[in-house]
């Protein structure tokens, strides 16, 4: 028993240290610091706006609740400076004459509960100002134009946040693992990707990214460096009529970065395949992208993605997501490079070549019978 856990911990162990960095993890996030900045975190000020939309939801609801309860308890306040100094409060013992700036305050929490009356328009009708003191009207003003400038941007902000194109990127799901298999007669790189709703998106567009580290000729090591990967689907990688799961493909000709791998040293490779999907919403006109990533144990040499789609006998199709990352096993080269020399070994023994150092001689025969 004790022998069974240490070797399901040593395995733990070694799972971990084969783990690889991620910079964009399956769901999309980037997984990346920024160090030493030099500027100023004010900055992100400036663009106040873009700052309170990327917050999430437990700031965003922070700053929500404190910036009305604080401009209610700020108002409360004044509200209760000008009642202070124009003597309004029972303290002072007014007079039956006296005519308050505001009517029904008594201390600092009728204050504040007339600034929520103001500021939210709620006008219950027991406290209210006078035409006595231009102060309050003042201030009474000022409170109205502020609050709707705070309601404006805070529920804006809110509405914004909830209609953001990034929530319709949720609905838009990629396989498990991508695959490499034949197709067509080429060797290509599969992936499966969905829609799960029935909205479709406008102008969709798939390209991919393989990031790894390379050496240039002059010695210098590049992390994360950039290399264009294409991906086609059968009807063409744009204007995608994305209503059904699709198959994305990537051929891996000689011009792949794929080309020189084989399925013996695929895990042995130290890349990231990122892949993009770009489409506008059809319900908003936003638009918005979708990323999820492949590492090297995520990519399948020798399988093919099972049939999803079938046709009932009521003649509708009907999309099984069960099997959306379910792969099959089938017979594959285990490198490019092979297949492409098979390719031309097979074309060569239907063609005949003609050697051009052949000379053909005529020998004349002679008999040499005596008779």
């Amino acid at each position: 028993m004790f022998s069974y856990l240490r070797e399901r911990f040593s395995s733990h162990l070694r799972e971990r240290s084969r783990r690889r960095a991620r910079l964009v993890s399956k769901d999309g996030r980037c997984n990346i610091e920024f160090g030493n900045v030099e500027q100023s975190r004010f900055v992100f000020l400036i663009d106040i706006w873009t700052t309170i939309l990327d917050l999430r939801w437990r700031y965003k609801m922070t700053i929500f609740i404190s910036a009305f309860l604080g401009s209610w308890f700020l108002f409360g306040l004044l509200w209760y400076v000008v009642a202070y100094i124009h003597k309004d409060l029972p303290e002072f013992n007014p007079s039956i004459n006296h005519t308050p700036c505001v009517e029904n305050i008594n201390g600092l929490t009728s204050a504040f509960l007339f600034s929520l009356e103001t500021q939210v328009t709620i006008g219950y009708g027991f406290r209210c100002v006078t035409e006595q003191c231009a102060t309050a009207i003042f201030l009474l003003i000022f409170q109205s134009i502020l609050g709707v400038i705070i309601n404006s941007f805070m529920c804006g902000a809110i509405l914004a946040k909830i209609s953001r194109s990034k929530n319709r990127a949720k609905t838009i799901t990629f396989s498990k693992n991508a695959v490499i298999s034949k197709r067509g007669g080429k060797l290509c790189l599969l992936i499966r990707v969905a829609n799960l709703r029935k909205s479709l998106l406008i102008g969709s567009h798939i390209y991919g990214k393989l990031l790894k580290t390379t050496i240039t000729p002059e010695g210098e090591t590049i992390i994360l460096d950039q290399v264009n990967i294409e991906f086609v689907v059968d009807a063409g990688n744009e204007n995608l009529f994305f209503i059904s799961p699709l198959t994305i493909y990537h051929v891996i000709d000689k011009n792949s970065p794929f080309f020189h791998m084989a399925a013996e040293t695929l895990l042995q490779q130290d890349f990231e395949l990122v892949v993009f999907l770009d489409g506008t919403v059809e319900a908003t006109s936003a638009t918005c992208q979708v990323r999820t990533s492949y590492i090297p144990e995520e990519v399948l040499w020798g399988y093919r993605f099972a049939p999803i789609v079938s046709k009932t006998k009521e003649g509708k199709y009907r999309v099984d997501f069960q099997n959306f990352s379910k792969t099959v096993a089938v017979e594959t080269p285990h490198c490019a490079f092979c297949l492409y020399n098979e390719k031309e070994a097979k074309a060569k023994e239907k063609k005949g070549y003609d050697n051009p150092g052949f000379v053909l001689s005529e020998v004349n025969e002679t008999s040499d019978t005596k008779m």
